[in-house]
């Protein structure tokens, strides 16, 4: 099991595990809502042969990581800091995928000193007025919804998912391969075919409820609020990944966001969907420009 942790000054345990070469550029990796740190079952080649050391960590409440009570998206810059200065890194990128790209986000705005790079792919993007995004899928919309006025009934379904992924993992499986996906792209629906990406999704959906289902409920609602900053206010380099096609994280969102500041790049994926780091190209070029030297293919402004 893909197991490391370290213990923060107020006493929470933070969960981690690294992929790659350890002493390689490090990028640290902030996966979505809910998600973990399991992002590989094996290590991944591609991290290995750039270069790279790949930090995937759990935010609090999801695996190993402890739950924290009103915790901010900001706060995350916190632990992230911490567990930088714990590895003995000065300076690093970071990655925010979907629910994660808020948090990504703030750690660029939290600590500029810090972060070299930051990348955001499919990410989420602040409720304006605490309203999800119009062009959001139905689906989506209905669960932060009933995640802020009917929390018993959200809390019922996930402690559903939960039995599920622990009681009978063929059956998740199974359902991941044979439901309709009707509310997610072509592109997604395509990607959740494959039987090893089905496989990755369980162990690293399991874990995320390993402590129970408060940590998704918890970080659902605070992705249902402002961010706490403003991404004009970011002076690093910033650079987005987005899916044309994406029904999760509706593009037009991204791209307002996108408007508000010059110092963020912004790559638009045609026909693309909301999994992207599953494309070998994409995941390539993310890679390149955390590191430093992106090709920047797939641009489509």
């Amino acid at each position: 099991m893909q197991e490391m942790s370290m213990v923060l000054r107020d006493g929470r345990r933070l969960g981690y595990w690294g992929y790659g070469d350890e002493t390689g550029t490090p990028i640290m990796l902030f996966h979505g809502t809910p998600g973990s740190r399991i992002w590989f079952l094996e290590d991944d080649k591609l991290t290995k042969a750039m270069g790279i050391y790949l930090i995937s960590i759990d935010r609090p409440g999801y695996g190993l990581s402890t739950f924290q009570h009103n915790r901010t998206i900001l706060d995350w810059a916190v632990d992230v800091e911490e567990l930088a200065s714990h590895l003995g890194l000065n300076r690093f990128s970071v990655l925010g995928v979907s629910g994660g790209g808020p948090f990504a986000a703030a750690c660029a705005f939290a600590l500029p000193d810090r972060i070299h790079q930051t990348a955001l792919v499919s990410s989420a993007t602040p409720f304006r007025k605490g309203k999800a995004p119009k062009g959001m899928a139905k689906e989506n919309r209905i669960a932060f919804f009933l995640t802020k006025y009917f929390p018993w009934v959200i809390r019922k379904a996930n402690l559903a998912q939960k039995k599920m992924l622990e009681k009978n993992p063929a059956k998740y499986k199974s359902s991941m391969l044979t439901a309709t996906h009707r509310h997610l792209s072509k592109w997604d629906r395509e990607l959740l075919k494959e039987e090893p990406l089905v496989e990755t999704s369980y162990y690293h959906a399991k874990e995320a409820y390993r402590q129970g289902v408060e940590g998704v409920m918890y970080e659902t609602q605070l992705l249902s609020k402002e961010w706490g900053f403003e991404i004009s206010e970011i002076r690093s380099p910033l650079r987005i990944w987005h899916g044309e096609k994406d029904t999760l994280s509706p593009v037009s969102e991204i791209r307002k966001l996108a408007a508000h500041s010059s110092s963020t790049e912004i790559t638009v994926i045609d026909e693309g969907g909301h999994f992207l780091t599953e494309n070998e190209d994409l995941w390539a070029d993310m890679l390149r420009y955390l590191k430093g030297s992106s090709n920047g293919v797939y641009v489509n402004a």
